[in-house]
């Protein structure tokens, strides 16, 4: 990973894991027909219209701000995607799943059916290609599936599949796809060790609006 010389203006893209196999074969199946844009470097905070200078100078601290180069990890980049969305848009689409965070004891079991606030005539609507439900450590999980979706036909962002695993440091992320998302904490107590409770990050994100929301994961240790 480096930096980009933001003096200049540099397209720097990258194939995601498909795209780098589709080209191996070279019999040319490989053909571009989808990218994504994100700004995960813009801090958008900097943006100063009171700018002793005037006009010009409003967005100079954004855009003195060092640019990443692509590399091909979904879970450090391309975290905020540029959706687009129809003329006239004031609010931006939000994710609700109507709690703050989850709570399980050892072994119960919950479901959960995001809602996109502000999307399609800002009513509360679940997504017509779902949603994509990561957890940071699916070993906090004896269950973590999807419903609503048919998953043999679509392609997540940055070619997420259903039920993929991604091993990150001593964590083994999960990704499921669909509307509704079932989980059912885990009944092994060696994963607590010494403490009552384990903690993960559940990330969800709505695969029409680009909406994203992380909220914490708990599971609380059963004493006997």
């Amino acid at each position: 990973m480096g930096y980009l010389n933001n003096q200049v203006v540099t397209i720097d893209a990258i194939l995601t894991k498909k795209g780098r196999e589709l080209l191996a074969k070279g019999d040319g199946t490989f053909k571009i027909t989808q990218f994504a844009l994100s700004d995960d470097e813009i801090d958008y905070t900097l943006y100063n219209p009171n700018h002793p200078s005037g006009s010009a100078y409003y967005g100079e601290a954004i855009e003195n701000m060092p640019l990443l180069e692509a590399f091909p990890d979904e879970t450090q980049i391309m975290k905020y995607k540029l959706a687009t969305l129809p003329r006239g848009t004031a609010k931006m689409p939000i994710i609700s799943l109507g709690l703050e965070s989850i709570i399980l004891k050892q072994t119960a079991a919950t479901s959960i059916t995001p809602q996109t606030l502000n999307y399609l005539d800002n009513n509360r609507t679940s997504e017509p290609s779902g949603y994509i439900f990561t957890i940071s450590d699916v070993r906090l999980m004896s269950s973590f599936t999807a419903t609503g979706i048919n998953t043999d036909t679509v392609v997540a962002l940055n070619d997420v599949a259903t039920n993929s695993t991604t091993t990150n440091g001593t964590n083994v992320s999960k990704t499921v796809i669909g509307t509704t998302l079932s989980l059912r904490a885990t009944g092994v107590n060696i994963l607590f060790g010494s403490q009552t409770s384990i903690y993960a990050t559940l990330t969800v994100i709505g695969r029409d609006s680009g909406a994203r929301i992380q909220v914490p994961v708990i599971v609380n240790k059963t004493t006997t």
